[in-house]
């Protein structure tokens, strides 16, 4: 345990010193482990008759410089392993920073006060669980609010001991995380520091190292470069650094989903000492992992996790993991990137049982589906509790009938299976298009797209049908099996193979179903029957600036394509687009939302096509279709940076062009539709259901690597933009 400095003259009676650095001893007592002969026996048995507050601990960490014959002890330790720890915390964080002090005073002063920083926060740490707002957190409050300034209703997050360079010698001090900003207060050797730095002019945070200290914290802003350093938990602050940040970003752009997740519910059980408000922005980041991993909607919110095993069918082994639960959905992810995934719906969920306690696994659990898939989880801590929360949970889910994964009619799977098997004709074969009628399910008058356009009026591919039909046979044929061995629908085992089938191209009668599954926008119409219907009933009719704008970009969309040569094509993009934007007036209608969902039209029914583009505009591509695409601006913002870490040379020639910031707009927007040949495109569309946003940025890198060389030799942007175009 660290101590309060206090001073040591006789450094060296009654203690072997075993590892020593020009400022630091680390000691054993005589007497303790192997050999010390008679004096350590002396030793050993005087600390073995003296009374337990007055023994004195194995091990122990002595301050010292060079001229002075006065020693701190800083650190003592019962067994090796504790002190080791707290050695090689002083040796990584202190003694290249100690080496810069002219003054051994100063290197005294400065320790002694980096140690009772540590102290405090420690202690911070260990208030008795339960409390609230305990009163070191106060005291801590108003001291914050007394240095710097802020008015009542700014709320501290949570502070640390740390030190802040200022030029070459570092200031040991507070760092204190509020919600609008980041402070930090120092008075030591006789100077006093006072930073005070508001989120929103933070351009970046970055956790690196420099030639002084292992790890620190840069804090860049417009105007400088501020370094923070000797954290007891960096990870700790650097996340809750980020997480504010975040937050402030989108306060500064008026996204409402900031205040929809700060709505959580409280813990059951009392957590270690922190502030309320913190414990809710760990919940909120915990909560926005959840939802993006499995691509779950944006009111889920999770219950809690716990380590276990999955056996897995597919190769007959068990996969070390982690199950997450929360209202409506049982998850599981593998330890081992890629290895498996797995979601399963709780409407799914017929059967949760505890295995045969005779089973030679320990602590078994069985989930058994409607699609008649059944799940085996091992190594459960808790595993009566865990069975008690599912079962309340399912009490909770509505029990009217749904629809199964597989194995029943009207599936998401059925329609694939009635749009092509092996033995039917290609889709753009002149014997498929209008004979079956669409279903009318808005209106009596106004017709709708019950299945994808593209079975309803082929392609306009230039690609030999014979051909075309051959690979899209060899695909469906390898889906199959894949679905054989790993399940299908929204329970099936998504691993490796998935990704790298995801990657060879989508087949074209299973390509609506799959971008449901994986984008996770199945979930929200398996939950939400009737709500697309609705909303064109509602929608109909009415006038508005986003209504003006669609009809105006309806027949811009596609217009090589039969399907949008075609009343009913139009018609289908016009409700779609209409509903979405009267679904969702904040966003409304942006320009490329035209081009994506045209594209979902021709594998999807307009229903599914709506789910898709929600999940498409509010999840997977948050604040990017508005009038300001602030979400297409950040991650054109990461892809430069992205360029100069991955092309340095050619990223130089682009920023000199002013290239970069002109096509990636239009590629991100439009995720290449609108910029790539369709067959390739829609291969990366595929690959964006899957894997989010990094597919766009990893397509974006290929092409300008692939390019390098020509666009090294364009004069002007025109030149540039015209070898992209191509």
């Amino acid at each position: 345990m660290w101590l309060s400095p206090e001073e040591v003259l006789l450094a060296n009676a009654l203690w072997i010193t075993e590892r020593a650095n020009p400022f630091f001893l680390l000691q054993r007592r005589r007497g303790h482990g192997k050999g010390g002969g008679l004096t350590g026996l002396l030793v050993g048995t005087l600390d073995v008759v003296l009374d337990s507050s007055a023994r004195v601990a194995p091990y122990r960490i002595l301050h010292q410089t060079q001229d002075s014959q006065i020693y701190w002890a800083v650190a003592c330790g019962s067994n090796r392993q504790e002190i080791t720890s707290h050695w090689e915390w002083l040796e990584n964080n202190l003694l290249q920073t100690l080496a810069i002090f002219d003054s051994e005073e100063d290197i005294t002063t400065f320790v002694k006060g980096k140690i009772h920083g540590i102290i405090a926060e420690e202690n911070k740490n260990r208030q008795p669980q339960g409390e609230e707002d305990p009163g070191k957190f106060k005291e801590a409050e108003l001291k914050m609010r007394k240095q710097f300034g802020m008015p009542e209703v700014e709320k501290l997050v949570n502070y640390y001991s740390c030190s802040y360079w200022k030029g070459r010698v570092p200031r040991q001090g507070w760092l204190y995380l509020t919600v609008n900003h980041l402070c930090f207060y120092s008075f030591l050797l006789g100077k006093e520091v006072t930073l005070i730095v508001q989120w929103v002019d933070i351009t970046q945070l970055e956790k690196n190292a420099t030639l002084l200290f292992p790890e620190c914290i840069k804090v860049s802003t417009r105007d400088s470069e501020l370094y923070f350093s000797m954290f007891v938990s960096i990870n700790e602050t650097f996340k809750l650094m980020e997480q504010l940040a975040n937050i402030a970003m989108r306060q500064l752009f008026d996204n409402k989903s900031f205040t929809d997740d700060m709505l959580l519910p409280k813990p059951s059980k009392p957590l270690k000492n922190i502030s309320a408000l913190k414990r809710d922005l760990d919940a909120r980041a915990k909560n926005e992992w959840y939802r993006a991993t499995f691509r779950l909607p944006k009111d889920e919110r999770l219950d809690g996790h716990t380590d276990c095993t999955l056996w897995t069918p597919f190769n007959k082994i068990h996969i070390l993991g982690q199950m997450f639960v929360s209202n409506n959905y049982i998850c599981f992810a593998s330890k081992a990137e890629e290895a498996c995934h797995l979601i399963i719906p709780l409407r799914e969920v017929t059967i949760v049982e505890k295995a045969d306690s005779s089973s030679i696994l320990p602590s078994p659990l069985s989930i058994s589906t409607r699609s008649k898939m059944t799940f085996l989880f091992a190594n459960l801590k808790d595993r009566d509790f865990l069975v008690q929360r599912i079962s309340d949970f399912l009490q909770r889910t509505p029990s009217k009938q749904t629809c199964s994964d597989i194995g029943q009619k009207k599936s998401i799977g059925d329609h694939a299976s009635e749009e092509m098997s092996p033995n039917s004709p290609p889709a753009d074969s002149p014997a498929s298009p209008l004979n079956n009628q669409p279903v009318n399910f808005c209106t009596d008058e106004v017709p709708t797209a019950s299945q994808g356009l593209l079975k309803l009026f082929g392609t306009n591919s230039e690609e030999s049908s014979g051909i075309k039909w051959a690979k899209e046979t060899m695909k469906e044929e390898s889906w199959n099996i894949h679905f054989f061995e790993y399940g299908r629908g929204m329970c099936m085992y998504r691993t490796a193979k998935t990704r790298e089938l995801v990657q060879k191209g989508i087949p074209e009668s299973l390509r609506g179903e799959l971008w449901l599954l994986f984008s996770g926008a199945w979930n929200e119409m398996a939950t939400h029957p009737g709500y697309y219907s609705d909303l064109v009933k509602q929608s109909m009719g009415k006038y508005s600036l986003a209504t003006e704008e669609i009809e105006r970009d309806l027949h811009r969309s596609m217009p090589e394509h039969p399907a949008f040569q075609n009343e009913l094509g139009i018609a289908a993009l016009r409700r779609v687009l209409t509903a979405y934007a009267f679904r969702n007036p904040t966003i409304g209608y942006c320009q490329a939302m035209n081009i994506v969902t045209s594209v979902l039209l021709l594998y999807c029914n307009e229903e599914e096509a709506f789910w898709l583009l929600v999940a498409l505009c509010e999840r997977m591509l948050p604040d990017y279709y508005n009038t300001r695409v602030v979400g297409a601006l950040v991650d054109q913002g990461i892809f430069e940076e992205l360029t100069r870490d991955c092309l340095p040379q050619l990223s130089e020639k682009m920023q000199d062009l002013g290239v970069i910031s002109s096509i990636s707009l239009s590629w991100f927007l439009t995720l290449f539709l609108s910029v790539m040949p369709f067959e390739s495109a829609v291969v990366v569309v595929d690959c964006f259901f899957y894997e989010g946003i990094k597919v766009i940025l990893q397509v974006s890198l290929a092409i300008l690597d692939a390019n390098m060389d020509k666009l090294l030799n364009c004069c002007d942007e025109g030149e540039a933009m015209t070898v992209l175009g191509r």
